[in-house]
């Protein structure tokens, strides 16, 4: 059953098309990525789906219902710009949150003391929340996010500030969520994550879609022949192999995509020739590939 349905919604800001015609359904129990790079109309749409902002044209709806401020109990919703109120307490911030989407204080306590528990935040519990750590404040308000149990969750960047232990439990605690048949909007421009944890996804650039569909699909779909090298040595020399179609190289690691008709095994003896290999493995495409061959251009080595 699809939770939320959009259809060609569309936003401009004076010139600026932010959002065009752009429609995606999201299903009970899928994690659903909303992928591009920072400024491609994720935030905007996610202001519509919340009715923060009221599109130009198109509709949304949500259990059958078009949006409306009724529903939002039905939702949980973390911004990217975060925001806290610095001088309330820890437990009475999650309480009047809590009680801001339809608990009663009582229930919201109990609801507060768990995920204060899961997130080792208990023994912070009567802090002021401006003496958290910036990290811990991130957790607090993922908490409020979604100490109302609600049906649909939206997380606008939310491993933002995270070290990685607390990356690890934010994504152990959506994976539990999507198994009691929740929805999870997963909005970011860190491919890799939403590599690891979407059911399906919709890439959109400079305001229009790329493509979407579930993950599996795209990734049969636009996947190439790839290797991901770990090496030491001159990354440079990678740059002048043949046979490559398309090159991203960060340092000390890199993602080659090879032309159609390259054989592997001619590739492979290139590259012991040029760099020590510390780790090769062959691969589809990544989701970063996949993007930047269909939003970035088709120019090989950039």
């Amino acid at each position: 059953m699809a939770i939320l349905e959009v259809e060609k919604i569309s936003k401009s800001f004076g010139a600026l098309k932010a959002v065009n015609e752009v429609s995606f359904s999201v299903e009970q129990g899928h994690i659903y990525g909303l992928l591009g790079p920072n400024g491609a109309g994720k935030t905007t749409a996610i202001r519509m789906i919340m009715n923060i902002l009221i599109p130009d044209a198109g509709r949304i709806a949500l259990f059958g219902q078009n949006m409306n401020d009724r529903l939002k109990n039905k939702i949980g919703y973390l911004p990217e710009e975060r925001g806290v109120y610095p001088k309330m307490k820890v437990l009475d911030l999650l309480v009047f949150m809590g009680e801001l989407h339809g608990l009663s204080a009582k229930s919201a306590a109990e609801e507060a003391g768990v995920w204060l528990e899961r997130f080792e935040l208990s023994s912070r519990a009567e802090n002021k929340v401006e003496e958290l750590s910036k990290g811990n404040q991130q957790k607090l308000q993922f908490i409020s996010t979604i100490i109302h149990n609600p049906e649909l969750i939206i997380l606008d960047e939310p491993f933002s500030g995270l070290d990685p232990v607390n990356v690890n439990v934010l994504r152990e605690i959506m994976l539990n969520i999507k198994e009691q048949g929740k929805a999870i909007i997963f909005s970011t421009h860190v491919m890799e994550a939403a590599e690891k944890l979407c059911d399906e996804i919709l890439m959109i650039n400079n305001g229009l879609k790329v493509l979407d569909g579930p993950l599996t699909d795209i990734q049969n779909r636009h996947g190439k022949n790839s290797f991901h090298l770990e090496y030491r040595g001159n990354g440079e020399a990678l740059k002048q192999l043949s046979g490559v179609r398309r090159l991203n190289d960060f340092g000390n690691y890199a993602e080659i995509q090879l032309q159609d008709g390259v054989s592997a095994n001619a590739f492979l003896k290139q590259i012991v020739d040029q760099v020590e290999i510390i780790g090769l493995q062959t691969r589809k495409s990544s989701l970063n590939e996949i993007f930047i061959e269909l939003a970035g251009g088709g120019n090989d080595h950039e």
